[in-house]
């Protein structure tokens, strides 16, 4: 029999991530946002993406490069690429390679604590994700809609509050581009980031095919994906790729939408 006295031992469900991402007593891991007030729910402020685009030549991304490959090789089922990273060159990792769509054999993805804004589409290809951990990440407001193709994924712990159209604050939309001024972009691997949320943008997030020039639509959709509801950007090449996408989640914008000063239910906050 245990003494009821003897201190017991809780998992640290983190790892060694935990209290790196602010850099107490050393370099700073994660640049500032102030694009969410936490504080305080404000649904008419304008919010936008943010605008950095990833370094390629930077050490850490080119780390980041060979760890994908590493884990893709040895067909790991957990993948904490941060963990391995210096806090300088966590703090230049922004976004993930597209060579993320190698890991079919990963099965919790865990980016505690990071410095990114963005994940590309190809997250969608991780067929064997069951877990997803971007806890305290919070310069990450929104997710890519190609994550719904993970159909294993049942659990996620995501910083709500960080997020575009919360349940708890309801923070705004960056307002969408609409497609009739799409064709003026006639080169969709080479976008600007504050505009259209990336660099690059090349297959449908609804039906995976080509998107030609001029072709773009994009909405916002709020989804259940695992354990919580997320703000989804979709990429459609049509207009009938959008109407083909389910309604957003229960105490969401119920359809599609282009952001901006879209009424969304009334926030949670007490």
């Amino acid at each position: 029999m245990t003494d009821e006295g003897e201190p017991r031992l809780l998992v640290n469900r983190w790892g060694d991530t935990s209290g790196q991402a602010l850099g107490a007593g050393g370099p700073r891991k994660v640049d500032a946002c102030s694009c969410l007030d936490q504080a305080r729910p404000r649904p008419r402020a304008r919010v936008g993406f943010h605008a950095e685009r990833q370094d390629t030549s930077a050490p850490g991304w080119r780390r980041l490069l060979d760890m994908v490959d590493e884990a893709a090789a040895d067909g790991r089922e957990e993948f904490r690429p941060l963990i391995e990273l210096s806090p300088q060159d966590r703090r230049q990792i922004i976004t993930l390679p597209p060579s993320i769509a190698k890991l079919t054999a990963v099965r919790h993805l865990v980016l505690y604590g990071s410095n990114l804004v963005r994940i590309p589409p190809e997250i969608g290809a991780m067929s064997g994700l069951e877990e997803f951990t971007p806890y305290t990440s919070y310069r990450l407001h929104w997710f890519p809609y190609e994550i719904t193709r993970c159909r294993k994924l049942t659990r996620s712990t995501v910083s709500t509050r960080a997020l575009f159209g919360s349940y708890k604050l309801r923070a705004p939309f960056p307002r969408l581009v609409p497609s009739a001024g799409s064709a003026a972009e006639g080169d969709l691997g080479n976008l600007e980031p504050r505009r259209r949320g990336a660099t690059a943008i090349h297959g449908c997030s609804v039906c995976d095919g080509p998107i030609v020039p001029g072709g773009l639509h994009q909405v916002w959709i709020s989804r259940r994906v695992a354990t919580d509801v997320l703000p989804l950007l979709v990429n459609a090449c049509s207009a009938k790729c959008v109407a083909a996408l389910p309604a957003g989640a229960p105490d969401h914008i119920p359809a599609p939408h282009l952001g901006g000063r879209v009424d969304q239910p009334a926030s949670d906050w007490d």
